[in-house]
């Protein structure tokens, strides 16, 4: 085997062992494609087009790429009769064709990552609850900073903790910066952080960043400032310099919150979908779960420029001559 490819697998494989053993997971197969209009696809910030069509004996039936697994893994946590505190993951493709960002090498059309799920009991919806799934998830990535370090000889640098703050938090230290730039703020400083509460309005009357209404819940109060019970894994990228996201997670809404979340987004009309209905009638099961970017992670943790080191995609030409000029190898 190609040693580039060899070392892709090998990491995959070792954070995928340590993972399973953190959050007590069983893998699973999943979905590429789900019919429209059943309210399983995930729908992202908001504004994403997924990639349909139709199947010759299927004619009327409109199919969708998935873009996350998210609301799909509740199906099939209630499907698998999964018990509290034990969960499922399933590596997940996708297409995202808007993606607006190839430019910036950590940003491709073609997404893979493990889908988690794992239930939960009605008093695990805490701030504690998600802060000790956050290090569980770290704990596996670093775990595999370890062993790879050993086997291929690289120079570890994530931190040994993760810092949390809420986004209101960031907004508080640094108001007249960007989102975006107060991520690298942050991560320079502490190395490694999970922000809390993104989707929902801060202070300024403006999102962290967007987020569905309809899987993570990001309005529930947690303090007389703070709310949200979901956010992003981020570390400092030496090789790039930058801050460096590797994970969206967070429990997901109960009824409550499902409500109130689609009151605020203008979505109420979508109380109509299947998946909707059937959370609002409790045939889904409470949880916790996420996406971890398994090319993300892979370029992170073997120190590579850019994403398409590490995966295969389809380039802007753009890209294509500038990696060739730096001596960036795209599979």
């Amino acid at each position: 085997m190609l040693p580039i490819h060899r070392d892709i697998f090998l990491t995959k494989d070792i954070f995928e062992k340590h993972l399973l053993q953190q959050l007590s997971l069983s893998k699973v197969l999943a979905p590429l494609f789900i019919e429209t209009k059943t309210g399983i696809q995930d729908d992202l910030n908001s504004i994403e087009r997924p990639v349909s069509f139709s199947a010759k004996q299927m004619p009327k039936k409109r199919i969708e790429i998935v873009q996350s697994l998210a609301k799909w893994k509740r199906l099939a946590l209630a499907q698998y009769q999964i018990e509290p505190g034990e969960g499922i993951v399933a590596v997940m493709h996708a297409i995202r064709p808007d993606e607006e960002d190839l430019s910036s090498g950590i940003h491709s059309i073609f997404v893979d990552q493990w889908d988690w799920e794992k239930r939960i009991l009605p008093e695990d919806r805490t701030l504690h609850y998600l802060k000790t799934t956050v290090q569980q998830i770290y704990q596996a990535i670093k775990k595999t900073e370890n062993e790879l370090t050993e086997k291929l000889e690289l120079t570890p640098f994530l931190p040994d903790e993760i810092t949390f703050i809420h986004a209101e938090e960031l907004l508080s230290l640094w108001p007249d910066l960007t989102a975006c730039e107060r991520e690298d703020k942050i991560c320079q400083d502490k190395g490694s952080v999970f922000i809390i509460g993104i989707g929902g309005e801060l202070a300024d009357g403006q999102k962290h960043d967007g987020r569905a209404p309809d899987y993570d819940d990001w309005s529930t109060p947690t303090s007389a400032e703070t709310k949200g019970l979901n956010g992003d894994i981020l570390v400092w990228n030496p090789i790039l310099q930058r801050a460096f996201e590797i994970s969206s997670m967070g429990i997901r809404v109960d009824k409550q919150s499902l409500l109130h979340q689609l009151e605020l987004e203008d979505a109420a009309h979508r109380k109509e979908l299947l998946w909707h209905q059937a959370l609002l009638s409790d045939k889904l099961p409470l949880s916790i779960g996420g996406g971890i970017g398994q090319s993300r992670l892979v370029m992170l943790l073997l120190q590579k420029r850019h994403i398409g080191e590490v995966q295969a995609s389809v380039w802007p030409e753009e890209t294509l001559s500038s990696c060739e000029q730096n001596g960036i190898n795209l599979l």
